[in-house]
């Protein structure tokens, strides 16, 4: 018996993972994860921290994105056994795995034996070997061995039904700036333009003298230069972040399950590259969301949310958060006690599926040493430990509440990085950030309707009824295309200052804004104004002072003036600063000055109320924040509310109903909630 009992275990051990049978749990509704990196330590240590994650409910872990040097240590040489190893240890622990390919980090043997492949700073400074993302990403040469190394882990466990998903790289985004890369960038600009003739009109470059008769002596330029040639290289960066993407993709597909996800671990606002082109061809959006210096911001935080949701149009993952403090900031405080769980629902709030905390436990040595972690250097828990296990614990009992839900919005803000980049180049006041005006319409606008979804000019809008458009500088004629068409179906457009001024070519309009739209809005903006003293406006909204930018509107018969300037630099007075016209059963507005806060949260109202905006929960205490999910409407309609008190007193919340208390288990007519107090209730 006792033999039998051997050669059985003998035999399961030695059974392949690609035909394993045994794997974690039901996947979960809401996954609680973290950053593991088991290459760091002793394999007789894995077991203990993956029952500590157990203990907390942690459904996946990340491993692989920095072990290359692990996977690979020398040229055609692997070793996937230590991973197989990990995966069947978080497998005992009912635990699953997401795969990160290891391209963050190449290994000190393939930087020294191909240089070629090593980027080339803006100053002509090769990087060098010790950081990470110090690889070109245009190399054909380093694109092969990551191609080959992604190949090996994909055949090995494209089918281990313990990995759920892949993470491509880490974080992606320096830029090369070597010869090779500006010769592939010359050949982009050929494939695009065609001819240097077509470039040369398109571009303008009979200014000063900046014509090309040959394609090798068009530039690499980011900062100061034809605004033509900027956007051009920003948009072959992101062509090429993109085909850099789908080589994984390829190399993950040919061998692994089409359940196994792939997506890529973006950074918010970071806009080195079009987040829109690259995220196409991913099966999810993720995105790393950290807090640094201060505190959790709900409102602009929120906002990242949803543009990370935007990318796909659908729910997302947090694939980094922090656990308590980071080590990168000026100054590194620690969130309260209460704020990481206020910030984990948060960010179930706005679409997250996931929240995944980088890291576990800290490495004994490396550039990230003081980085928050669950467990200390020791492998004993840190106090914050307790709070992520009550976080685990909470999506356990609310997942099947939420499963199936997500965030539907009847408003929507228009984000381009096209547009974003357009007036980071040219801001003409330095004040004018177009992510803070881009929020400055957010904030009062998600506090009435309490969803706004965040998406690209190119997007199809026939579902939302408020389509707000701030700082939309360049406009393409199949976006002004698609904005004219939700108007005259009946949508409210509208376009906040700085819009519709840039061609397709990064070029001026030759109409005055907004361009293209200008016939549907039945006027137009005259001048427009960097200010260093307030343009006051009143109107329709109140009064107030524009401190930052001021256009010059007029309008034709039919057009209404909503607001006016007083007096000011002489050009403005008593000239329209909002116009507003009826188009059919539609409506476009122009808000050409930058509104302070109380005026625009009337501006906002206005909107909402003219467009018929529903807005549920309306009266809540300031620093409540309320996020709605729900399932799909044909599918028979299930609402789940989410508040949470991210002001600095405890407070009660009436409701409009009676609604039964997720995490409390019973119905209830109000609810209680401390300093960051969380409350989910299913309708």
């Amino acid at each position: 018996m006792h033999i039998r009992l051997l050669l059985l275990t003998l035999l399961v051990a030695a059974r392949p993972a690609t035909v394993r049978a045994q794997s974690p749990a039901d996947p979960p509704a809401l996954y609680l994860g973290t950053a593991w990196y088991p290459e760091q330590w002793p394999e007789s240590r894995w077991d203990a921290d993956l029952a500590l994650m157990e203990q907390a409910h942690v459904r996946f872990v990340r491993i692989t994105e920095f072990a290359w040097s692990r996977i690979e240590p020398s040229e055609g040489h692997f070793d996937l056994d230590w991973v197989d190893h990990a995966i069947r240890a978080a497998e005992r622990h009912h635990i699953a795995v997401v795969l990160g390919t290891p391209g963050a980090a190449p290994p000190a043997w393939l930087t020294q034996t191909y240089p070629e492949t090593l980027r080339t700073e803006a100053n002509g400074r090769k990087d060098q070997h010790g950081n990470r993302e110090q690889f070109n990403f245009t190399s054909a040469k380093y694109r092969d061995l990551l191609r080959r190394v992604t190949e090996q882990m994909s055949t090995r466990f494209g089918h281990d039904p313990d990995v759920i998903g892949w993470q491509i790289d880490n974080e992606i985004g320096s830029e090369s700036f070597d010869d090779g890369t500006r010769a592939q960038f010359q050949q982009w600009l050929k494939a695009h333009y065609g001819t240097l003739d077509n470039l040369n009109t398109r571009w303008t470059t009979s200014y000063w003298s900046e014509t090309y008769t040959d394609w090798s002596q068009v530039p690499i330029e980011e900062g100061y230069g034809n605004p033509g040639l900027l956007l051009s290289w920003k948009r072959f960066v992101s062509d090429t972040w993109r085909s850099y993407c789908q080589l994984h993709i390829a190399a993950i597909r040919a061998h692994a399950d089409k359940r196994q996800w792939i997506t890529t671990n973006m950074m918010g606002w970071f806009d080195a590259y079009d987040h829109y082109t690259v995220a196409q061809d991913l099966d999810l959006a993720s995105w790393d969301d950290y807090v640094g210096t201060g505190h959790l911001d709900p409102v602009r935080n929120g906002a990242t949310h949803d543009l990370t949701r935007g990318f796909l149009g659908k729910n997302f993952w947090v694939m980094e958060t922090q656990p308590g403090f980071v080590n990168w900031s000026k100054d590194n405080n620690a969130l309260d006690k209460g704020e990481v769980r206020a910030m984990a629902w948060h960010d179930i709030g706005h679409g997250a599926d996931a929240v995944s905390y980088w890291q576990w436990r800290s490495a004994l040595n490396g550039q990230e040493e003081y980085h928050g972690t669950l467990i200390g250097p020791d492998g004993t828990p840190v106090p914050l430990y307790a709070e992520v296990r009550q976080i685990g614990e909470e999506f356990a009992k609310a997942g099947p509440a939420l499963a199936g839900t997500s965030v539907h919005s009847e408003v929507a803000i228009l984000h381009s990085y096209e547009s974003r980049w357009a007036v980071n180049w040219q801001r003409h006041n330095q004040a004018f950030d177009p992510v803070d005006n881009l929020i400055s319409y957010y904030g009062p606008l998600r506090q009435l309707v309490h969803s706004v979804d965040i998406v690209p000019p190119s997007a199809s809008l026939t579902r939302y009824k408020l389509v707000v458009a701030p700082a939309l500088n360049l406009l393409k004629p199949a976006e002004a295309e698609n904005l004219r068409r939700y108007v005259e179906a009946g949508g409210h457009l509208v376009l906040g200052q700085r819009s519709g001024m840039k061609n397709e070519d990064n070029g001026l309009d030759p109409n005055r804004q907004p361009g293209p739209l200008t016939d549907l809005l039945g006027g137009r903006v005259e001048q427009y104004y960097a200010l260093t003293t307030p343009a006051p406006y009143s109107g329709t909204w109140g009064s107030g002072e524009g401190p930052i930018w001021a256009e010059q509107l007029s309008a034709k018969p039919g057009t209404e003036v909503l607001m006016r300037y007083g007096k000011s630099n002489g050009w403005l007075d008593d000239e329209p600063a909002a116009i507003t016209r009826m188009v059919g059963k539609g409506r476009i507005t122009y808000i050409g000055v930058s509104l302070d806060p109380a005026t625009m949260a009337k501006a906002a109202q206005w909107m909402v109320t003219d467009a018929s905006v529903a807005t549920p929960f309306s009266q809540l205490p300031e620093g409540v924040d309320l996020y709605i999910r729900s399932s799909d409407r044909s599918s028979g309609a299930r609402t789940v509310y989410i508040l949470i008190n991210f002001g600095k007193e405890p407070t009660s919340i009436t409701l409009p109903k009676s609604m039964h208390d997720v995490l409390g288990g019973k119905d209830v007519n109000t609810v209680s909630l401390e300093r960051y107090g969380v409350s989910v209730l299913e309708q």
